[in-house]
């Protein structure tokens, strides 16, 4: 499953409503982002080649701080219900950018 929370942040008092694209593209904005996507009754899987399994290697290292600032991120995702835990053996990699203030 692929998920993208995307924010945006209106200035000078613009309405998310007279965004242009917005209501152009109304019938797929939802109304409401508060929680990730309900499960779906179809399981999606991709079958491989008899006999390989995924790669169990770290794609990059992080350091000891890094790993730390990942792991709050991730619980605070989790407590915002934006992200769920996954059972799957793949993985992906995670794209966290700094703020201005240094903070994840």
């Amino acid at each position: 499953m692929f998920m993208m929370f995307a924010s945006l942040k209106l200035e000078g008092g613009v309405k998310m409503e007279e965004l242009l694209i917005v209501c152009e593209f109304s019938d797929v904005f939802l109304e409401d982002v508060s929680d990730v996507p309900p499960k779906r009754e179809v399981e999606f899987t991709i079958d491989l080649v008899p006999g390989t399994s995924p790669i169990s290697m770290v794609p990059y290292r992080m350091s000891a701080l890094e790993l730390n600032d990942l792991k709050k991120q991730l619980e605070e995702l989790l407590e915002k219900k934006f992200v769920r835990p996954s059972v799957s053996p793949w993985g992906a990699p995670v794209l966290l950018v700094k703020k201005k203030d240094e903070s994840m």
